[in-house]
């Protein structure tokens, strides 16, 4: 491709509205432009990049066994209300009438159409196991789309989805998946870690998160120091030193105008340890649903909200109003279990605490000597706090936990009957009796993994792509204005194509620190220098972005751009 007639509009500046490193250069070197938020163009060298990840994908799945279809964005709400998750999974799920009143919703993501398509099409075990997938646009209405392509609105997705007779069948499917995503992100070059995961809206027993390790990344990952354990703080698990408390009688302290944890803790000179942090909550979904139940942990410690979720089976919780804890006897910021007329659910860390100091209730009170066991016997217990620096590990009992920031890329889920259940995807098993498939599903943020590999493939002059990814393996550098440099460079252009090396001649009449900057930004990983000064001398300079540099003859150019390719050189 002549770079004069290829669209690719640089930026010399930062975009304004650009936080994280991979925004800015996609829209700095031409990869992206703004449609509306958290929607994107992909220009063509964007483009370039995004067909080489799905190449990568397709060639894995092709490996592993599974089948390429493509499915429809555009989804009845039928399906959706047949699987419970219409009203479910929220506002992020973008609802639309046609002109018929018909209800329809964009998909954000196909179990519900996959299962339709499979439960008219599977009559016998004989045609199980079977792996689907697609890649294509999904559409979730996400309230603050940021960081340019890692959280948009409109994203491209490869889902797989994987159809089984029986358990043992799922999990080896499960196995399978895990090991080709591990392929498929060692391939991309990335430094990647495979975490346990919840489940989320999706649903399931069993799933893993795969992460790009990124000091950028929103998500945070929990890993033993010791043994291989990881998962996303949601998920994790760990183990607590318990404070050292005397059992004592219940007792009512006066604590004027103070509420926080922090603030009780200085007031009374203990540790935040040996407070009791109560948190009322307002449930949609579920056994509890409308109700308010109360939430305890350790003082220094802090509740994840996705684990109470899971633990009441809820589609949603949030924190209750004030008038909500008026209603259980109780005032902001001076809440304490005993005596209150809700739903109770404490740590497993709080199952034997004793002498906790809570709050009592009412306004400007605190009591201490509280006793879990004595005082909140109708308590539930389940892990309900977040994982923590240093924590120790609950799996190998020998290491710490540790923490890194990850982009979350890919995600495996062992669906079970979810889906199958309601949406009656059936089978004649091998006793001829009617049976029910069970479903695995395998997601991966193709459109994601571009700003991925940028956020660890980067320096202060741009992008430094892969060889495997790069838009272009090679750009010819025409130095000058010259007949002689430019009949070169148009030879050269032409012999390297038909050697099939994807090559961008920058022929443009710009000077060459222009051009110097622009492959630099751009990632091209090799640059091929042509100029009046090494034609006359056979010297041609090949640099390697963001790596050595040589001179070779004009006849040996090809040759020595076709061993660095073959990383030979």
């Amino acid at each position: 491709m002549r770079y004069s007639r290829f669209f690719a509009p640089t930026l010399r500046d930062d975009p304004a509205d650009a936080e994280v490193i991979s925004h800015k250069l996609l829209l700095r070197a031409g990869f992206i432009r703004r449609v509306t938020s958290g929607v994107y163009d992909f220009l063509p060298m964007g483009l370039r990049v995004l067909r080489k990840i799905e190449g990568i994908v397709r060639e894995e799945m092709a490996r592993a066994g599974a089948q390429e279809l493509l499915l429809p964005m555009v989804q009845p709400s039928e399906l959706w209300k047949k699987s419970g998750r219409w009203e479910k999974y929220g506002n992020e799920l973008l609802r639309f009438k046609d002109r018929h009143a018909h209800e329809s919703c964009l998909g954000p993501t196909h179990e519900e159409v996959i299962c339709d398509l499979v439960s008219r099409e599977l009559r016998s075990y004989k045609q199980l196991p079977m792996n689907l997938y697609q890649i294509q646009s999904k559409f979730r209405d996400e309230v603050r789309p940021r960081f340019g392509l890692m959280r948009g609105r409109e994203f491209i997705m490869k889902d797989a989805y994987s159809f089984h007779a029986d358990e043992e069948s799922l999990q080896a499917e499960y196995e399978n998946m895990f090991a080709t995503y591990q392929r498929i992100f060692t391939r991309l070059g990335l430094k990647f870690r495979a975490v346990e995961a919840d489940t989320g809206s999706i649903g399931g027993s069993q799933s893993h998160e795969f992460h790009v390790l990124a000091e950028s990344g929103e998500d945070l990952i929990a890993y033993c120091s010791h043994c291989d354990y990881a998962a996303n703080v949601e998920k994790g698990i760990s183990t607590r030193d318990i404070p050292s408390l005397d059992d004592a009688a219940l007792n009512v302290i006066e604590t004027p105008n103070v509420t926080s944890v922090e603030d009780v803790a200085s007031f009374l000179n203990i540790n935040t340890s040996q407070l009791l942090k109560t948190l009322i909550y307002q449930v949609t979904g579920g056994e509890f649903d409308g109700q308010t139940v109360a939430a305890c942990v350790y003082g220094d410690d802090t509740l994840q909200e996705i684990k109470l979720a899971r633990a009441l089976n809820a589609n949603a919780i949030e924190l209750a109003d004030d008038q909500a804890l008026s209603s259980l006897g109780s005032s902001k910021g001076f809440v304490g279990p005993q005596g209150l007329r809700c739903k109770i659910i404490m740590d497993e860390s709080l199952r034997d605490a004793v002498g906790m100091v809570a709050g009592a209730n009412k306004i400007d009170s605190h009591v201490s000597g509280l006793s879990i066991h004595r005082d909140v016997p109708q308590a539930g217990f389940s892990d309900l706090r977040e994982v923590r620096l240093n924590d120790g590990c609950a799996h190998c009992k020998e290491g710490h936990i540790k923490h890194a920031r990850g982009i979350e890329v890919g995600q495996v889920f062992a669906l079970g009957q979810q889906y199958t259940k309601p949406l009656e995807v059936l089978f004649q098993d091998k006793n001829g009796k009617r049976a029910t498939a069970t479903m695995g599903c395998y997601g991966i943020g193709v459109s994601r993994l571009v700003a991925a590999v940028i956020e660890q493939c980067n320096d202060e002059n741009g992008m430094i792509w892969p060889l495997s990814l790069a838009p272009f393996q090679v750009v010819i550098i025409t130095m000058g204005k010259s007949e002689t440099a430019m009949a070169a460079s148009e030879k050269m252009y032409q012999d390297m194509s038909a050697a099939g090396i994807e090559v961008l001649w920058d022929d443009r009449k710009e000077r060459p620190g222009v051009k110097f900057k622009d492959a630099e930004l751009m990632g091209l990983p090799i640059h091929v220098v042509l100029g009046d000064r090494g034609l006359e001398a056979d010297a041609i300079e090949i640099r390697q972005r963001a790596g050595s540099k040589q001179e070779v003859s004009m006849a040996n150019v090809i040759a020595t751009v076709q061993a660095i390719l073959a990383g030979t050189s």
